[in-house]
């Protein structure tokens, strides 16, 4: 340990610095409400979504669709995109951005000061699990960020009017406050309804 930082250990403190950390650390801590759920939070264009943990299966790196013949594809738009390889298996590729009417355009840019990376989202069939047994993959979502896991109390979910700008998706359930944080401020992630969205997207193959 060197002289100068030696010496600067030894200075004084303020008379009130003792005091100050004794208030700070006889407080009680704040009681944080009891989480009782977890979701997979995700980025689309510029919006934030998330479904119950349950429904997400895994997270797969981005592989190219491949069109189905007379079905869909990345140019017709149509939310079903085609097929595309995720974890060995082969699964129809389906686009949250056009079935929720999301702008891609306008925020498919990762938001300042993060770095982020396209993935494929693996949902399974809501109600599709059978015992201890996981749920099979059923869809894979094109997204353009996966920001992970978050727990949150029930009772904190908004209500889908939250949303700001326009009115909310149908299939969104609720808003989730200060789901991801960032430098930049916290943002809300809307909940998409577990039933309604695996309904919507077995409604899209057939």
């Amino acid at each position: 340990m060197t002289a100068s930082i030696l010496h600067s250990l030894a200075r004084p403190v303020d008379p009130g610095y003792g005091e100050d950390w004794a208030r700070e650390l006889a407080r009680p801590a704040d009681a944080a409400a009891a989480t009782d759920a977890a979701a997979m939070v995700f980025r689309v264009g510029a919006e934030w979504l998330a479904v119950p943990l349950a429904l997400a299966s895994s997270v797969a790196p981005s592989a190219p669709v491949h069109r189905l013949p007379h079905r869909g594809g990345a140019h017709s738009g149509s939310a079903l995109l085609g097929v595309v390889a995720a974890g060995g298996r082969l699964l129809p590729a389906l686009s949250l951005a056009r079935l929720l009417d999301i702008d891609t355009d306008a925020g498919a840019a990762a938001p300042a000061g993060r770095h982020a990376f396209a993935r494929l989202l693996v949902l399974a069939e809501y109600g599709s699990q059978r015992g201890a047994q996981p749920a099979a993959p059923a869809f894979a979502l094109p997204v353009d960020e996966v920001h992970g896991v978050v727990r949150y109390a029930g009772t904190a979910l908004l209500p889908p009017a939250a949303t700001v700008g326009r009115a909310p998706p149908p299939l969104v359930a609720g808003v989730l406050p200060g789901a991801v944080r960032g430098a930049a401020g916290d943002s809300a992630a809307g909940l998409l309804d577990a039933h309604l969205l695996t309904a919507a997207l077995k409604g899209l193959l057939r």
